[in-house]
């Protein structure tokens, strides 16, 4: 099965130590056959999410998908020129959804999967607090399976200090509702993604996470 090849790692650290234009320039050819093996895997990952997800159909392109490489440094303090990293969001409109959708992210020692809705638009994020306040218990028990059957923990460093506007404090599902990013992740070594086996167990992972990616559509479709 497909797997991400250790040259496209090796590659990345390069890159990472030598963040130049001249330097990429020279390694054209390097980086050319790391993201070849990037948007294969991204391919792979595509047609094996279309078999268990309504939302994802093989004619999604992973070059669609994927995200480019050079950094947009005009109000940065990094000039840079390049990402140290390739990464992807997976959904009907590739990396440019406004709705729930996969990521994967591929970096030397800091690689991740995640799948949720990050920082929606305040149409959707009123629509998914509503929908955990209505229902809650539901929003609870994703949460807990995440834990129980992954070993994954939804997201929280990204919420409000305070209620959100209309919201008690004492609401029984308060630290949720605070939340402005509902996402799920699981880190990923090197080897993992190295080994044979990484398309295999990267899916069982979304699996796990799809509960909550479907529980985020319906509250967004039924506002």
């Amino acid at each position: 099965m497909a797997h991400i090849n250790q040259n496209t790692f090796t590659f990345l650290k390069d890159l990472q130590n030598n963040n130049t234009r001249e330097w990429f320039a020279e390694e054209k050819e390097r980086y050319e056959a790391a993201l070849a093996d990037v948007r294969l895997f991204v391919a792979d990952l595509i047609i094996e999410l279309a078999k268990f997800d309504p939302h994802i159909t093989t004619d999604i392109q992973a070059n669609k998908c994927l995200f480019r490489i050079y950094r947009d440094t005009r109000f940065s303090k990094d000039k840079t020129p390049y990402k140290n990293w390739f990464g992807a969001g997976i959904s009907k409109d590739g990396r440019k959804l406004d709705g729930p959708e996969y990521y994967i992210h591929i970096s030397p020692e800091n690689s991740f999967i995640a799948c949720g809705y990050w920082r929606p638009e305040k149409k959707h994020l009123d629509a998914i607090r509503q929908e955990i306040d209505y229902n809650g218990d539901k929003f609870n028990h994703i949460v807990a399976e995440l834990k129980e059957v992954g070993g994954l923990d939804l997201e929280t460093e990204d919420k409000l200090k305070r209620p959100p506007a209309g919201y008690d404090a004492d609401h029984a599902a308060i630290e949720f509702l605070k939340l402005k990013s509902f996402v799920a992740h699981k880190t990923l070594s090197n080897t993992d993604l190295t080994d044979k086996k990484a398309l295999d167990n990267i899916i069982a992972c979304y699996k796990t996470m799809l509960p909550l990616k479907q529980y985020l559509h319906e509250a967004i479709d039924n506002d």
